[in-house]
């Protein structure tokens, strides 16, 4: 039987790209969707085999999140990350939501083709040297950021100043400094602008 595709993408230049080397290949292509929600509606009516699925997706549900909620349908279908997002943290995200693969897509045409062929079939596929981070970023210790932690490192990295944080949260300024800290602490910086950049690294934000 010939494997059945769903593409989502948000870039539709970047779906027909896809779909001309797919079906190139012998797959077919049964639907392409913008969004994560879009994927779902299409998925549950048009039971694809794999989806091919960009990990953001503009408003709305990014990858990640449609890849678990794809998971959990009946007769689930496997699903491959296609990004240009290289973040180890993402990678783990992916995973552990069910993606069966994750690839840059920087990669050749036939790695996307072995791909596909890879997840109908069971197996894990990872970007090239993929695989040796990955087991190093499940060994390193994961940072945990609290609720309020995370709304206050959201705001740090738009550039706002305690006051303005503390006017957003309806919270004291003197909390909001004792978010900073502990978010300082937790990321090993030193200051607002380094934690922004590392949790952007660690696929925090």
């Amino acid at each position: 039987m010939v494997t059945r595709i769903l593409l989502v993408d948000d870039h539709p230049i970047v779906r027909a790209g896809l779909r001309a080397v797919i079906e190139a290949r012998g797959f077919r292509v049964v639907g392409e969707a913008s969004t994560g929600e879009e994927a779902l509606v299409m998925a549950s009516d048009l039971r694809p085999d794999v989806v091919l699925c960009d990990l953001r997706l503009g408003d709305g549900m990014d990858g990640v999140e449609t890849t678990a909620a794809l998971r959990r349908m009946p007769d689930a279908p496997a699903v491959v990350i296609l990004t240009t997002f290289d973040h180890d943290a993402q990678i783990i995200r992916a995973i552990e939501a069910g993606a069966a693969g994750y690839l840059l897509k920087d990669v050749d045409n036939d790695t996307i083709v072995a791909a596909i062929s890879d997840a109908v079939a069971g197996a894990m596929v990872l970007t090239p040297g993929g695989d040796a981070r990955v087991i190093a970023a499940l060994r390193a210790p994961r940072v945990q950021l609290t609720d309020r932690e995370r709304e206050v490192l959201v705001l740090v990295d738009e550039g706002a100043a305690n006051k303005e944080i503390a006017a957003r949260l309806f919270i004291s300024e003197s909390t909001v400094k004792t978010h900073v800290v502990h978010l300082l602490e937790k990321l090993n910086v030193a200051s607002r602008a380094a934690a922004a950049s590392e949790a952007r690294r660690l696929g925090l934000l």
